[in-house]
């Protein structure tokens, strides 16, 4: 049985602000620990406006909003995630600012506390080295957006424990979400595929094959996928997507990861999706997926 009563995230980034809303609508106590409290207060309002949106939805019973809200606590202060149970750490693909974030957080919680990250393409069992708790601690790789979402990639790392990895399933599973387990290999299921994938999609468009909207009509359309993969990139944004492929290609060397000019261009040129407006389409607010 799972004995998690308190969750950490670390991050309020997109991904952060969605693994948190699903910790608190799961009934956890959440903690979203971040150092820009301009980026706190938005993704304060942003989980407030989804869960309100899920209410008008029929997803939430009436006033279940204002519960769940109650249970999300926001914070620049590394020391209020001392008593939580089980921290995830959500922050960009930089293995240097992991070790950091995951010594400090070391210092801080007990020693019962499992730790977590949501790396899609940094070595678990490398993260884990650097954190002081290397049993006790497991990849959670949430799918964007995580509030919709319901996969987890699990994947322990070589000195992740047995027992660690059995209370992390059961504590994926307690959220409301789907695990599925995998080895510590660059991007796991998912983004082994999606990088390169996304990468070929987005040559495409700087090749001038068709139109952003028109290939997004075009996948969903024969694929049923519910997401068009340049919506797709416009929510993960450009900066992320550059981090991405760093990570992948620096890994495999596979050709097909390295990052797309276009990519660069596009962030010079402040158009990284949604976060600023613009990407491969326009958007009018900054409000996460299903606000």
């Amino acid at each position: 049985m799972n004995h998690t009563q308190t969750v950490g995230v670390v991050g309020c980034g997109t991904m952060g602000t969605g693994i948190a809303i699903v910790a608190a609508r799961a009934g956890f106590k959440t903690r979203i620990y971040d150092l820009n409290a301009g980026n706190l207060e938005l993704a304060h309002k942003q989980a407030a406006a989804f869960l309100k949106k899920s209410v008008e939805r029929g997803k939430l019973a009436e006033g279940e909003d204002a519960l769940i809200m109650a249970q999300f606590l926001t914070t620049t202060d590394i020391n209020e995630l001392a008593d939580c149970d089980f921290v995830i750490e959500a922050v960009f693909e930089d293995l240097k600012v992991k070790h950091a974030i995951f010594k400090q957080l070391n210092e801080v919680c007990g020693d019962h506390t499992i730790f977590a990250s949501n790396t899609s393409t940094i070595s678990i069992t490398e993260i884990a080295g650097g954190t002081g708790r290397a049993d006790r601690f497991v990849g959670m790789h949430f799918c964007l957006p995580a509030q919709l979402m319901k996969l987890v990639e699990m994947s322990p790392g070589m000195n992740t424990s047995e027992q660690t990895f059995t209370l992390a399933w059961q504590f994926c599973e307690a959220l409301g979400q789907r695990p599925v387990r995998t080895r510590d290999t660059p991007g796991f299921i998912l983004n082994y595929f999606l990088v390169p994938w996304h990468n070929d999609v987005i040559n495409l468009i700087d090749q001038g094959v068709a139109e952003p909207a028109d290939v997004d009509l075009a996948v969903k359309t024969a694929l049923g996928y519910p997401l068009g993969p340049l919506e797709l990139l416009d929510m993960v944004g450009m900066d992320t997507q550059l981090l991405l492929c760093e990570a992948l290609h620096g890994v495999t060397n596979e050709p097909r990861a390295a990052c797309p000019p276009l990519v660069k261009r596009m962030i010079g040129a402040g158009r990284l999706g949604r976060k600023s407006g613009r990407g491969f389409h326009r958007y009018d607010s900054n409000k996460i997926f299903g606000a």
